[in-house]
């Protein structure tokens, strides 16, 4: 497990019985950080799905720009073989399988069993999750880190990163 796969991606809301992906980035880095592949798009998505986005959704990803984008966004199977060849290009059969990280990853996850199963398959079943470390370090610790929310896949990554590294530089400082 010498890399991580970090992802993000915006949907039309949480619901995962009605909601789709409208935006998927991803960065593979090592174990300090430092970016060793890339992959950012807008999803293609009919639109009565960003029609029927609820308030908040609407506000954000049109503001972002992000819903303006999506009519000409990438269709959703080739994403999907996007981050395939990412895990064929960036893993060898001896590092394992890709652990998936993130800030809320699960609710990523839950999307991508959905809607990426091909890509879905190939991830190891334990995931980094940033938001365990934020709740532990808030609670615990009184440690906060203030976030820019972007809402733009790509930007949200970086920022997860840069709150994990946050929360390392503490613990390793308290040693």
């Amino acid at each position: 497990m010498n890399r991580l796969f970090w992802i993000d991606m915006e949907m039309t809301g949480l619901d995962l019985n009605k909601e789709v992906i409208i935006e998927v980035a991803a960065l593979i880095t090592d174990w300090d950080f430092q970016v060793v592949d890339s992959f950012e798009t807008v999803v293609k998505q009919p639109q009565h799905y960003l029609d029927n986005m609820d308030d908040w959704n609407k506000e954000h990803h049109g503001e972002s720009g992000l819903t303006a984008r999506v009519p000409k966004g990438m269709d959703p199977t080739n994403v999907e073989d996007r981050l395939v060849d990412m895990v064929y290009k960036n893993y060898a059969r001896d590092d394992g399988r890709p652990v998936l990280a993130g800030n809320s990853i699960m609710q990523d996850r839950l999307f991508i069993n959905k809607y990426f199963p091909r890509f879905a398959n190939l991830l190891h079943y334990r995931m980094l999750d940033v938001t365990a470390w934020k709740i532990v370090c808030q609670n615990k610790f009184n440690l906060h880190y203030e976030k820019q929310g972007a809402h733009r896949a790509l930007d949200d990554i970086r920022e997860s990163i840069e709150e994990l590294k946050f929360y390392i530089s503490h613990v390793h400082a308290s040693k």
